[in-house]
């Protein structure tokens, strides 16, 4: 009996002492945060061919599948979006009529953050002053300026705004404002105004993948600010490489072919 309760007891320690182990920060076996590898200048090296794998493109909230759209669960967090009264209607009004008023289906530049979750890859490309992000669609080319500058004076209509970007750690920080109106979030006719303003954030979480965060803040449209979450991955094919996807020469062949 006395040997046995020696062995119990032996026992017990070793699982205490096992699971304070587990419990401390830093011990070995504990899962160290990732650290990307670096370029020239030391800055997290995000360079590659990257592309979201979700269904965001048709509805960035979550919704059921129906003819022409897959299913998917939403990259709101939280899965709410809070329009101001009015716009909840203009929203509504806008799916609606979603075949003819989504600003991608007249091939326009498909704004901030949108284009990152199309379904189509796009290309990060870094320099010690700027980060230069290619898109495949319509050939979209996007300069983030890296040198402390502030966004210019005034308001500035642009597709797809003006980017100012900062190193948070290993975060890519991306603030972003000067828009225009005639963009949307997805092709369920979710929309902002003008005076929109996105803060987006590039974390590394693997060699392979991206966590990507935008914020979302107009005053005009929304109540509060609100923000979208995603992974995006990196591309693995050995020869991997921009294409073209030329909209406006697809519309006008479709349009030929109509008369």
């Amino acid at each position: 009996m006395t040997a046995l309760r020696v062995t119990m007891a032996a026992l017990c320690l070793v699982v205490t002492a096992a699971a304070v182990a587990t419990a401390q920060p830093g011990q070995a076996g504990a899962e160290e945060p990732y650290a990307p590898p670096r370029t020239a200048d030391g800055q997290p090296d995000l360079q590659g061919i990257w592309q979201a794998l979700n269904t965001a493109a048709w509805d960035i909230q979550d919704h059921s599948a129906r003819a022409g759209v897959p299913a998917g669960q939403g990259v709101v967090v939280g899965n709410e979006i809070p329009y101001q009264e009015w716009a909840l209607a203009q929203k509504q009004e806008n799916f609606e009529n979603r075949l003819t008023a989504d600003p991608e289906a007249q091939c326009n530049m498909p704004g901030v953050p949108r284009i990152t979750y199309m379904p189509y890859p796009f290309q990060i490309l870094q320099f010690s002053d700027r980060i230069l992000i290619l898109y495949e669609y319509v050939h979209v080319t996007r300069t983030i300026y890296m040198d402390g500058s502030p966004h210019p004076e005034g308001h500035i209509d642009f597709w797809m705004g003006d980017s100012r970007g900062r190193w948070e750690g290993d975060t890519l920080v991306v603030d972003v404002i000067h828009f225009n109106d005639r963009t949307w979030f997805d092709r369920a006719g979710n929309f902002h105004s003008e005076a929109l303003h996105v803060v987006e954030r590039y974390t590394p979480t693997g060699p392979d993948h991206l966590l990507y965060e935008a914020t979302i803040e107009d005053p005009k449209v929304f109540t509060r600010p609100w923000t979208m979450r995603m992974p995006l991955y990196r591309r693995q094919e050995a020869d991997v490489q921009l294409l073209e996807y030329e909209c406006y020469a697809y519309s006008e062949s479709e349009l030929a072919a109509d008369k």
